[in-house]
């Protein structure tokens, strides 16, 4: 009787925790579609396509991530980094070609997730990361600049250009626009005060194309969006091999972005909840399954979402039904409300856009960096302008590199350490190592930053005979490091130096023997302890380490330090 009433509150409470998962899954998709659904049109003008691509591209591409991808909670669709992109693409090459660029991004995004290099993210600077998310952040406002003006002027392929274009002709800004847009940003702003339920941003939208039309106000709207579902299109010049190597830059800078964004928004879903944590791999061939089927739905290269994905958790989220109800809630929207959707005036898309952007800014990451190190801070500096310059693609590039020199900078200050005289001997003994003497300690992998620090170390210290390196903590070498000791041998050789090892472990010694360069450099030069590579060279020392000596344990204690 025990055992069957142990059983049925196993069932009884698999079944509650079944629909409390239903539950919060509801209310997350649910929620985060009402998000989406200003974010989605805003998006989709700022890259320059139609309004509807963008919600077909959160219906379409939401539904396929949340089943395929490796986040159980991530929302996927259109976003700001993505828009910032895509608008260059799609003033230079057009629609059509977008999409063919589209799928071409996500079967690299899959191959990428089948080597299994989702993991490469993690090795992004923070200071490169913020500096692409500031710079996106004042690009995507600056952008939205036309329509919170009222302008009707033609979209422009770069940033710069577009920014110069729209300040120039503020003579001929619709006022209108320009005050729906205030209210919009206004609202966004403090609604959050009065109620956390709704989203800002949808109060915003609906109370400015309240007013629009109300008083009729003449300002451009997103116009007409069909009252239907996306079907199945195909794609023109798909089999033009021309056409596929002229967009092959598109598709990597698409794939790229899609890649880090997604998985940067997966990490820190990760933070927020207690449920199954994301798989990188799997997340990318969601994402590229996403990016391969939206284009012949109309819709444009889509990444996770960070913002709606913390929606989703904070509103209960927790499996990847919550993806696919957002999309599915997406879905009956357009099917009801899309003749209400046209009269939505492009000035409050570009007001809910500006805050987004400024809430973008990580003002506490420049706070960081600047307290922290001005190394730092000039490396996100140095990105934020290459995106507002150039593009995003270089600019995490030019990051990468920069932090990379930075990163071998530091590696080669903090890797070699000189040993004063005072800790080779332990107290108590009166032991000199003289002027050809030389110990250093090396910490951590052994790498070709180190190699000008001992050039720098034989121009200083001439009249050093014998140099020892104490490699105890050096776990392991690679083959840069392993040309950069052999360089190091040469150059020590040359001016009638000896290079001592001592403390070899076990992987590195084996490098070295399969090299050859243990051989060159000779066994009788590698030594257990620094003790022993001492006393070897003074055996005048070794007396004055054996027991009844000055210190019984001197002995001891050197290869205790080691």
């Amino acid at each position: 009787m025990a055992i069957s009433d142990t059983l049925q509150e196993s069932k009884l409470s698999r079944l509650g925790r079944w629909f409390s998962s239903l539950r919060g899954d509801l209310t997350g998709g649910l929620t985060a579609a009402v998000v989406a659904l200003p974010l989605a049109l805003a998006f989709a003008v700022a890259s320059g396509v139609e309004p509807k691509a963008g919600l077909y591209t959160a219906i379409v591409a939401g539904i396929v991530a949340a089943i395929f991808g490796g986040s159980p909670v991530q929302i996927t669709g259109p976003t700001g980094a993505m828009a910032v992109v895509l608008v260059g693409i799609v003033a230079k090459y057009g629609i059509e070609k977008v999409w063919i660029a589209g799928v071409m991004a996500g079967m690299i995004q899959i191959a990428l997730g089948v080597a299994k290099l989702g993991q490469l993210v993690k090795f992004i600077p923070y200071p490169v990361t913020a500096g692409f998310t500031n710079g996106i952040a004042v690009i995507i406002f600056c952008g939205q600049l036309n329509n919170f003006f009222g302008l009707k002027l033609p979209r422009s392929e770069h940033f710069l250009p577009g920014v110069w274009q729209s300040l120039t002709h503020v003579e001929a800004l619709n006022w209108s626009a320009v005050g729906l847009a205030i209210v919009v940003i206004v609202t966004t702003v403090l609604w959050p005060k009065i109620n956390n339920t709704i989203p800002s941003s949808l109060v915003g939208l609906v109370l400015a194309t309240g007013i629009a039309t109300y008083f009729h106000l003449n300002i451009p709207t997103i116009g007409a969006i069909p009252q239907s579902l996306p079907m199945p299109q195909g794609i023109p010049h798909w089999n033009d091999f021309s056409v596929i190597r002229e967009l092959i830059n598109p598709a990597l800078a698409l794939a790229a972005l899609g890649s880090i964004e997604s998985l940067l928004s997966a990490v820190v879903a990760d933070g927020m909840t207690v449920s199954e944590k994301h798989n990188s791999d799997r997340e990318l061939i969601g994402q590229g399954l996403a990016n391969i089927i939206v284009p012949f739905f109309a819709g444009i290269p889509a990444t996770g979402a960070i913002a709606r994905t913390a929606v989703n958790v904070r509103s209960g989220g927790k499996t990847r039904l919550s993806g696919v109800i957002h999309g599915a809630a997406l879905a009956m929207i357009v099917l009801t409300l899309a003749p209400l959707a046209a009269q939505i005036p492009l000035a409050a898309l570009a007001g809910i856009l500006m805050v987004v952007s400024v809430r973008m800014i990580e003002w506490e990451a420049i706070g960081l960096l600047m307290r922290a190190t001005y190394s730092d801070f000039a490396v996100m500096i140095l990105t934020w302008l290459v995106t507002i310059l150039f593009d995003l693609v270089l600019a995490v590039e030019v990051g990468l590199i920069a932090a990379g020199a930075l990163f071998i900078k530091r590696m080669s200050d903090l890797s070699l350490v000189k040993i004063p005289e005072t800790e080779v001997f332990p107290p108590g003994t009166s032991l000199e190592l003289g002027k050809e003497i030389a110990v250093y300690r090396v910490d951590g992998p052994v790498f070709f930053g180190a190699a000008e620090r001992f050039a720098t170390f034989i121009r200083d210290e001439p009249e050093v005979k014998y140099l020892i390196l104490r490699l105890r903590f050096v776990p392991n070498m690679d083959t840069t490091g392993l040309v950069a000791l052999e360089d190091i041998y040469h150059d020590l050789e040359r001016h009638n130096c000896c290079l001592i090892l001592t403390g070899l472990q076990p992987e590195v010694k084996q490098l070295l023997e399969r090299s050859g360069l243990l051989e060159t450099i000779g066994l009788s030069n590698c030594f257990e302890t620094t003790t022993d590579a001492i006393c070897s060279i003074s055996p005048q020392i070794v007396g004055c380490l054996q027991p009844g000596a000055t210190d019984l344990k001197s002995k001891e204690l050197m290869e205790l330090n080691d």
